[in-house]
């Protein structure tokens, strides 16, 4: 009999194919979601589909089988080809959705049940499993009294999540976080869980957790983080409660469930919701805290996040514990040189449609190197905040850890040097005094850069020091000793003026280009022809056009000119302006 059927895969990619998969889904009562591929069972001599599953990494989903094949043994062979598919990409532990009529298919095949609702249920085969997680639980249990858990992403750790866990604790022997996993969000799974385990270390009853797969992830709930409310939501946060109760909570010992309540977001409020409904019938109470709410606004890791991709650091500081600051402005000085990174056309540098005069780096190398850079700006920023003191010795060891990742990352190409020296120090300066003084200004900035750069050595084996040695012009230490003071009078004013303008970062690099000795140019072509860089900057400047500036882009990168030097500085002014005039107000009020 089975010699009359064959398994193939359709490619989703093609919308013929996609068509046909959605129609027989459609006639069973399903949709398609995301899959990364999806096996169809048809007959040899006859192309409908009769039966099909796909594959999301290590999920099966949109698993139907038609009338026709039921009982038949073609959807064992179908799981079990899905199977190895997942097998063979490497996933040693697989998880499938499907209508709870399949749990018995599925259960032939090895799967056990991890959670019911009446539209789905969900099984997983493998190691390793949940087993192994309730594992880690209950080594994390403090023994004796009540015990209450909360699941946050905190993304980031916000004043509000730090007023939710203070509240739970109060009420409860032992409280146990546990941190989403997911890496879907702004900050990663480890910057999230660091954040929250530092915004709770003052609270001694307060135990973190990682999360897993098990609790609020795009496993159990994809919809969550797609922010999206449909059909498949109810069904979802089902799943995602139910599995709660059958493992997580008894695993922590834990009877209560403390969640926020949530004002403006309707998945997250359904959530809330059903959690109210579901919970106590497994004997599991459920307790709401009203958004807490500063200065008679909700406090909200959205806001947070909003206000940093808008440069509105001083709104996203107002939210945060001081503990959260260090990752807020590592967020900064990645989006400063992601942002010059992204200024497209640059003279002689990298952008996005060109390497210009650099053969062994592109757009796609420095975005890796940035990416790799984060964890370095957070560890400083961490030192920073904490009060310990950045001097020579420690600055110069993270600085050569930094620039190690960096290099790492690239395969040997130097992509950053130049700007973790100069964004370094405005990191460590500007958390430093948005910790012990809640604001930022440039003239504070200055000085504090100024006092880190007075306890650093000189380089004497670099370009840029050969260069300040033949040439006698002003290097990256002596910029960083003087605190940078053409920037601040000069560069940064310019570019705020500049508000609005489409080629603000354009005209900001070619103003700095003006003024700068860049030992980069230097090296390259020589003193004279970097006089002449900077003649060449002022008179596109006086006369900007997008033309022009592409013409500069043809003549640097055939000439090998790159004022690499300028593009720290654009990335440091970008940096030194999403940190200037930051405050956090002391008569801020937490409700």
């Amino acid at each position: 009999m089975y010699s009359d059927y064959e398994i193939r895969t359709l490619p989703l990619s093609l919308k013929p194919a996609r068509q046909r998969v959605e129609r027989f889904l459609a006639s069973c009562g399903l949709r398609l979601d995301p899959v990364d591929t999806y096996a169809v069972v048809t007959r040899v001599d006859d192309d409908a589909i009769l039966a099909g599953g796909g594959l999301a990494a290590n999920v099966i989903k949109c698993v139907a089988v038609s009338d026709a094949l039921r009982g038949s043994g073609m959807m064992q062979r179908l799981v079990s080809h899905l199977l190895s598919e997942a097998h063979a990409a490497g996933h040693t532990c697989v998880r499938v959705f499907t209508k709870p009529d399949n749990q018995h298919i599925f259960e032939s095949l090895g799967f056990q049940l991890l959670a019911r609702a009446p539209k789905a249920v969900f099984m997983e085969n493998g190691l390793p499993g949940i087993g192994d997680y309730l594992g880690h639980l209950k080594a994390c249990v403090q023994a004796g009294g009540s015990a209450g858990v909360i699941v946050m992403n905190a993304n980031p750790f916000t004043l509000g999540h730090r007023a939710l866990v203070e509240w739970a604790a109060a009420q409860v022997d032992r409280l146990y976080v546990i941190a989403v996993r997911e890496d879907v969000s702004m900050f990663s799974s480890h910057e999230r869980l660091a954040m929250i385990t530092a915004g709770c270390r003052h609270l001694d009853n307060v135990t973190v957790v990682a999360g897993s797969d098990y609790a609020i992830s795009a496993a159990t709930f994809p919809t969550y983080f797609l922010k999206q409310l449909d059909e498949a939501t109810d069904t979802q946060i089902t799943l995602d409660l139910d599995l709660f109760a059958r493992h997580i909570a008894p695993a922590l010992g834990a009877a209560v469930r403390f969640v926020g309540s949530e004002p403006a977001d309707a998945l997250t409020a359904r959530y809330v919701t059903l959690m109210q409904e579901q919970l106590p019938a497994s004997g599991i109470d459920v307790r709401v805290m009203p958004r807490a709410e500063l200065n008679g606004q909700h406090i909200s890791a959205s806001r947070v996040r909003s206000g940093l991709a808008d440069g509105r650091l001083a709104e996203a500081v107002r939210l945060v514990p001081v503990t959260t600051l260090p990752y807020l402005v590592a967020v900064q000085a990645c989006q400063a040189l992601q942002q010059e990174l992204d200024t497209t056309p640059k003279p002689g540098l990298v952008d996005k449609a060109d390497s210009g005069a650099h053969s062994d780096m592109d757009h796609a190398l420095m975005q890796t190197s940035i990416n790799a850079l984060r964890p370095h700006f957070v560890a400083l920023a961490v030192q920073a905040a904490s009060g310990s003191d950045i001097d020579g010795p420690f600055a110069t060891a993270w600085g050569l850890k930094a620039e190690q990742a960096m290099l790492a990352a690239t395969g040997g190409v130097n992509t950053h040097r130049g700007a973790i020296f100069a964004l370094g120090l405005a990191v460590a300066a500007g958390t430093r005094l948005l910790a012990s003084q809640g604001s930022v200004s440039p003239a504070s900035l200055s000085t504090g850069i100024k006092a880190i750069a007075g306890q650093l050595p000189g380089a004497t084996a670099s370009h840029g020091a050969a260069a300040v040695r033949h040439h006698h012009v002003g290097g990256a230490l002596a910029m960083a000793q003087g605190g940078y003071e053409r920037l601040f009078a000069d560069w940064l004013p310019f570019f705020q003026r500049l508000a609005g303008d489409p080629f603000r970062c354009h005209k900001t690099l070619l103003r700095i280009m003006t003024t700068l000795d860049d030992t980069n140019v230097i090296h390259r072509v020589g003193y004279d022809r970097a006089q002449q860089v900077k003649t060449e900057s002022q008179h596109l400047l006086d006369h900007f056009d997008l033309a022009g500036l592409q013409q500069m882009c043809i003549r640097y990168k055939a000439d090998n000119i790159s004022p690499g030097g300028a593009a720290d500085m654009l990335s440091l002014t970008l940096l030194a302006h999403a940190l200037c005039g930051t405050q956090q107000s002391s008569s801020n009020t937490l409700t």
